[in-house]
């Protein structure tokens, strides 16, 4: 099995290029969605964070207000950190069932994309490692687009993650997106291909069919040992 590692800054086009993956049917864990459902109201995560931020970040129906949250923890470092601490544990094992129930249906690639990829240590497990870059004006300037944002607002979002440029350093791939869409697609082309060339031994062993054919090779091994054992003991 092939897991690859999928990510960027906010604003860099990672979800589009996680989408490109999705339409060439390949699975995608995502660990913006993971973190969602580990904050639904009444799960762990939910009374861990309601508990260390306060009611105040409830919305009328008791689910947490992201937006109220995210701008309480993007101009607070300690309180950013203190979240990621609280929800770490129920995210890594959310993204470890959804690898696992992938693995389990035969899927030989799939993408791993997390914005805190570097951060959370992740990229120990995922090779090859895909960033998605621009530059930091082009990033700012689309951020404050999409999100009708203030420019203050949106360089506190940009600086309290990991720069593009420093992630780019540990990538095996970078895309650079910024260019148009159609650039973005021509360049997925070549990234589509390197993900998807043949498993290496390594890989192969990990996949599912890969598991099998070991223990088919295991219960060989230990029949035909058995057979030796058996005859040996009888001279």
């Amino acid at each position: 099995m092939r897991i690859v590692g999928l990510t960027g800054g906010i604003s860099s086009g990672k979800s589009t290029v996680s989408n490109l993956f999705k339409a060439h049917d390949i699975p995608v864990v995502d660990a913006d969605l993971v973190a969602r459902d580990v904050l639904k109201k009444g799960t762990g995560g939910w009374k861990k964070v309601v508990s260390a931020f306060g009611q105040g970040i409830l919305q009328p129906d008791g689910e947490v207000d992201r937006l109220k949250l995210g701008q309480i923890v993007f101009s607070n470092p300690e309180k950013r950190q203190l979240l990621n601490r609280l929800l770490a544990p129920y995210i890594s094992s959310g993204i470890f069932w959804a690898i696992l129930k992938l693995w389990l249906k035969g899927f030989k690639v799939i993408v791993l994309d997390v914005p805190l990829l570097f951060e959370a240590k992740m990229d120990r497990w995922t090779k090859p490692i895909i960033v998605v870059w621009v530059d930091p004006e082009t990033q700012l300037q689309r951020l404050m687009s999409r999100d009708r944002t203030s420019e203050d607002d949106a360089r506190n979002r940009i600086n309290a993650q990991m720069s593009l440029d420093l992630k780019r350093t540990k990538a095996d791939i970078v895309i650079d997106n910024t260019g148009s869409q159609e650039d973005l697609k021509e360049k997925f082309k070549s990234v589509l291909f390197e993900v998807t060339k043949p498993l290496t031994w390594t890989e192969f062993w990990l996949s599912r069919q890969g598991a099998s054919s070991a223990l088919v090779s295991i219960i060989i091994g230990v029949l035909l040992f058995r057979k030796v054992y058996n005859s040996d003991s009888k001279l």
